[in-house]
């Protein structure tokens, strides 16, 4: 772009930096590269793959070689210069950082702030717990001294690991921590590039800082100074972890419920780790973001070998409006799990099982009580409220139900104080909050780390957007550890909510296989692998590949999405009305003709004369609804008539034997749709075997919804395979129709 496309401005923020800023149009190409780069350099790229309304848009931004780094272990808080760039905003922060603590580590590219523990017999309201000394107190006073009202961008991007809430809530440790590990991980860029996909723009944001000079300290600026970070290429691993021991999760889950019962707990949200090799993170996250969308996509590399690959489903906080003035606070808690369907179809039962279901019900409201009681802490009062009650969100393997509740922030709040108030979700935690943290820090083996914190952005607008770390990979040292959990209420059944942690885990790791794979392959295509160059087995040929089909249609409004079910299997299908001249049946030599079903009876489309005419010729026929009836009063059966005829509705057919039906549906049982007031009943069939009834009550006539006479070849159901209430086993019956019309 030309250097007349950027707009700029200036602003100086309250620590006395001025900042210059220039926004250019960009390729979005360029955020395919920022991928790339994060994995040898730090930086951080966010996206969103999912569009709901009212709650989530689809944006993408990232960043590389960010001048500054913020960092936590324990009460340290440590402000590191990344390049020359950040060094020309170090004094700022040593001024900012010592109105948080005491500093206890300085020097040319870093300084240390320990944060005191507050008094332990200081009184302090509930109220007030945000505001306790801690390291969000120093980064407060980093927030503040650059606070930049005119920018919606600029701020410190990054992660925020579980063990921050022990610096507001006594939780006795368990479990062994490695004193080097870090709790916080924040970068502060100075060139973003944003895309809104909505909007279909992409902007590159960069800026450049001028510091004051203040006593022997000269003025300073980033101007020509380069954007250049230390490399931190990733590690390929030799060894990988074994996973947990089958069953350690379902005894977790036994302990929980003697917890429910005593009343200890009212849902606990316990989880165990998993292991993958993980060479490349950002080919793993493109895999991810393509194969499952989420609200908050990220990758981050953190630096001293870590990484942060995730597609969370779940807001953590969402802060928005000016601060002081009633800022909008957001959360959108997901309780309540079911897999998905095999297509819509399945999606769609899948969905009712859901919303019937008052486990799952109980779960997400607990969750959401626990939530509104987190902001009804620091909003005002009557504004918190449930603005969304079980909205559905789909996701690869998942379907989940999710409320959205939202408040407005009080004058005397900020969003770090809306951050911490919700420290840390009950959907990772369980209730009472403290209790089940206490419960989960007894009964999990390993550190959570990242896991059931967040990731996203504190702008120096005052705005908040961040994320859940779920379904996020940690990875270190080349070995990615995904961590996956079940909510757990009295009546959970403990083998289930393991195969559940799972089922969370399962997209993660197949993904980063997936990877592996892929990377595994473009090295040998480099080394020249002449196994590389091999063709590709051919694909299994369709049943009906090859195949000519005459399907004859009844006036019927269904008979084109049959030829379709037929097309599907690779047929070629000619279609023609009722009351042709049988000679066709000689020049078009069909491999199988298709009765359609169709308004009325048999004989008002004189079917019998067909039928005699494909019978002479020794044609495979397949019939449905109409076409079954046909065949039956064909053969000397006996056609009644329904007391309430059935159109559009579900049915249970319950499978008796035979060859078209065998292995469709649940042992021998599935649903499938029916359109018809004529039918027959078992002992009025003649000439055909009976092969499925309607799986009616015991006392009810049993009517026939499959027949087959398979020395003829000849088939037929009652029931419409291609109807979408029969899509679970609809496709399947005409495969089978065409495998066994070849004879």
């Amino acid at each position: 772009m030309k250097p007349s496309d950027a707009q700029t401005s200036t602003y100086r923020t309250p620590g006395g930096v001025t900042v210059h800023r220039s926004a250019t149009p960009c390729d979005p190409e360029v955020l395919t590269e920022l991928v790339t780069a994060v994995e040898y350099r730090r930086g951080g790229v966010l996206s969103s793959g999912m569009e709901y309304p009212g709650r989530y848009d689809r944006w993408h931004l990232g960043y590389v070689d960010p001048c500054l780094e913020i960092a936590t272990r324990g009460r340290e808080v440590t402000a590191t210069v990344l390049n020359e760039r950040g060094r020309v905003l170090l004094p700022v922060l040593v001024e900012a950082l010592a109105t948080a603590g005491r500093i206890t580590d300085t020097g040319a590219d870093h300084v240390t702030v320990t944060v005191p523990e507050p008094d332990p017999d200081a009184f302090f309201t509930e109220e007030e717990r945000s505001r306790r000394p801690s390291v969000f107190t120093a980064l407060r006073a980093l927030l503040a001294a650059l606070r930049s009202p005119e920018d919606p961008n600029l701020g410190l991007y990054g992660a925020f690991g579980y063990d921050l809430a022990f610096q507001f809530e006594h939780v006795e440790r368990h479990i062994e921590r490695d004193p080097s590990d870090r709790d916080l991980v924040l970068h502060l860029p100075d060139a973003i590039v944003v895309r809104d996909r909505k909007r279909e723009t992409c902007v590159r944001y960069t800026y450049e800082f001028t510091v004051p000079a203040t006593g022997d300290r000269p003025e300073a600026t980033t101007e020509g100074l380069p954007r250049q970070t230390a490399p931190t290429p990733p590690v390929v691993a030799t060894e990988v972890p074994a996973g947990p021991e089958p069953g350690s999760y379902a005894r977790i889950v036994a302990e929980a419920k003697k917890r429910f019962r005593r009343g200890d707990l009212f849902e606990v949200v316990p989880g165990h780790r998993t292991y993958a090799r993980c060479s490349s993170p950002a080919r793993f996250y493109e895999l991810l973001r393509e194969r499952n969308p989420a609200p908050y996509e990220f990758f981050f590399n953190l630096g001293e070998g870590e990484y942060l690959v995730g597609a969370s489903p779940e807001m953590f906080v969402r802060v928005s409006g000016e601060p002081g003035t009633g800022q909008r606070v957001e959360t959108c808690p997901i309780s309540g799990t079911i897999r998905r369907g095999e297509d819509a179809l399945g999606d769609a039962e899948n969905i009712q099982e859901l919303l019937s279901s008052v486990k799952e019900k109980s779960e997400l409201t607990m969750c959401t009580d626990v939530d509104r009681n987190d902001k009804s802490r620091v909003c005002e009062p009557g504004t918190v409220r449930v603005i969304g009650r079980r909205q559905i969100e789909m996701y690869s393997r998942l379907i989940h139900t999710v409320d959205h509740i939202e408040g407005t922030l009080r004058s005397e709040f900020d969003a770090l104080d809306a951050f911490l108030t919700h420290m840390w979700a009950v959907t990772v935690t369980g209730a009472p909050k403290t209790w089940a943290m206490r419960f989960i820090e007894q009964h999990e083996t390993s550190p959570r780390r990242w896991y059931g914190g967040a990731v996203g952005v504190l702008n120096f607008d005052g705005s908040m957007n961040t994320g859940l770390t779920l379904r996020t990979a940690h990875i270190r040292d080349g070995v990615a550890a995904v961590r996956a959990g079940a909510t757990l209420l009295y009546d959970s059944d403990p083998e289930a909510e393991e195969r559940e942690t799972f089922l969370k885990a399962r997209a993660l790791l197949e993904t980063l296989a997936l990877g592996e794979e892929q990377g595994a392959r473009e090295r040998r295509v480099e080394e020249g692998d002449p196994q590389e160059s091999v063709e590709e087995a051919a694909p299994t040929p369709l049943p009906g590949e090859g195949m000519r089909v005459l399907l004859v249609d009844h006036e019927d409004s269904f008979v084109n999405t049959l030829a379709d079910y037929v097309r599907r299997h690779g047929a070629k299908v000619t279609t023609i009305r009722y009351g042709f001249d049988h000679a066709l049946l000689d020049r078009w030599e069909p491999d199988l003709v298709v009765l359609s079903p169709g308004p009325g009876l048999p004989r008002d489309f004189a079917m019998a004369d067909l039928l005699d005419a494909l019978a002479a010729r020794d044609l495979p026929v397949f019939g449905v609804c109409l076409g079954l009836q046909g065949m039956v009063e064909h053969a000397g059966g006996e056609l009644r008539t329904l007391d309430h005829p059935v159109h559009g509705k579900p049915g249970g057919v319950r499978v008796l034997g035979g060859r078209l039906l065998e292995g469709q549906g649940e042992q021998g049982h599935f649903q499938a749709a029916r359109y018809h007031s004529t039918y027959t009943v078992p002992e009025a069939v003649k000439g055909f075997e009976v092969t499925a009834v309607l799986d009616e009550e015991p006392d009810q006539e049993r009517v026939v919804m499959a027949i087959e006479d398979p020395a003829a070849r000849w088939y037929a159901v009652q029931f419409h395979p291609e109807s979408i209430l029969t899509a679970t086993v609809g496709e399947g019956i005409v495969a089978k129709v065409l495998e066994l019309a070849r004879g």
